[in-house]
């Protein structure tokens, strides 16, 4: 499922939304027969509720779980290569694996200046389909400034557990990024934390912040491009997602997720996300979309309770989520201390902008300026 910000209008829209809506119809009698074989499945399961051993259905799920768990341990190795500096002896990194509240196995990195004392620490959770290998350069200018950085793979991303870009619930992701926060804090103890978020990890981390707990560990939270107004460009995606969540959670629609939204001005940029064998490029599957949807959904409706400090940086470009939305956040939070910061003609993935260098100092001296008046 691409996902565009709703209200936005650009030229050739018509005639998407026309392509669109041919692709739909063949994918509506795919549905069909999807539906139908769901349903002889549970005419079964109603039948025999206790699965034969070595019955070809038991065998076939044998099978996927295996696939899975063999995807996953390749993902796991590709990870654990991803280069996470430069050799300068100015940096060390880490990488570990973290078990989140469902005990699911959650790749992590880590990254530490040599040099000086630590300022603050800065906890990375990354956007939909990427990984926390993107960050390192990132992480690296923030460890030239005297701040740690942790980065998680959400589930079904990067070296974590899962298959690959299905999010079963981004409200396990929430409570796997406080827990995450939580051990942080208490191996850092009396070091000031900062939770980052890009895209839908910014609405992740805007979600967990919400929680008294979560806020009361932070200095704030800093936000780029975060998906809080999205809509389904699929026309069939927002009537089926709900239902299809629940019966087919994994289903592909092969209308979606086509590559036609440029998130970089930067070339080079764009071959390195989509030629990473850690971004996941197929069609987005049914219920990771419909959790998005929600969640965008639930912090549109709830703008006005947050109060956590933060800073929200966006491209006034960006077609992946809506730069107005972050625009209604900061006139509509209640946060004593916030920030927002639109880049004009910028586009989705700031940190992998042009200007980069740049939009990372802005960041630096948003968290040193909290650090200096929380004094």
């Amino acid at each position: 499922m691409k996902l565009r910000v709703a209200g936005d209008h650009v030229k050739g829209d018509e005639e998407e939304h026309d392509a669109a809506a041919g692709e739909a119809k063949s994918e509506l009698k795919e549905l069909d027969v999807f539906l139908e074989l769901r349903i002889e499945e549970s005419s079964l399961k109603l039948e025999n509720r206790v699965a034969v051993p070595g019955s070809p259905k038991r065998n076939l799920k044998k099978r996927w779980l295996v696939r899975e768990e063999e995807d996953t341990f390749r993902r796991r190795a590709l990870a654990q290569d991803v280069g996470m500096g430069r050799d300068d002896g100015c940096c060390r990194w880490n990488t570990s694996i973290f078990y989140g509240v469902r005990n699911n196995a959650l790749f992590c990195r880590s990254w530490f200046p040599v040099f000086g004392d630590l300022k603050g620490i800065m906890i990375i959770i990354h956007g939909l389909n990427e990984h926390s290998g993107r960050y390192a350069e990132f992480a690296r200018q923030l460890t030239l400034c005297n701040f740690g950085v942790y980065a998680m793979d959400w589930i079904g991303h990067g070296g974590s557990d899962g298959l690959h870009g299905y999010v079963p619930s981004l409200d396990h992701v929430v409570a796997d990024t406080g827990a995450f926060l939580e051990s942080i804090k208490s191996e850092n103890p009396g070091i000031p934390c900062f939770l980052f978020g890009h895209s839908t990890g910014g609405a992740v981390v805007l979600k967990a912040a919400s929680h008294p707990q979560i806020e009361a560990m932070v200095e704030g939270v800093i936000l780029t491009s975060p998906a809080l107004r999205v809509k389904p460009s699929h026309p069939i995606v927002g009537a089926v997602a709900p239902i299809f969540s629940l019966v087919a959670p994994r289903f592909q629609f092969k209308g979606a997720n086509k590559r036609g939204i440029p998130v970089s001005r930067d070339p080079a940029a764009l071959v390195a996300k989509y030629s990473d064998p850690l971004v996941y490029t197929g069609p987005i599957r049914v219920r990771t979309g419909h959790e998005i949807l929600r969640i965008s959904s639930y912090l549109m409706r709830n703008f006005m309770s947050v109060t956590v400090p933060f800073f929200v940086l966006h491209g006034t470009a960006d077609k992946v989520t809506d730069p107005l939305a972050s625009q209604d956040l900061y006139n509509k939070a209640a946060s004593e201390i916030k920030d927002i910061k639109l880049y004009d003609g910028f586009l989705h993935d700031l940190l992998f902008e042009p200007e980069r260098e740049e939009i990372a100092q802005d960041i630096i001296n948003w968290m040193e300026k909290r650090l200096c008046n929380s004094i």
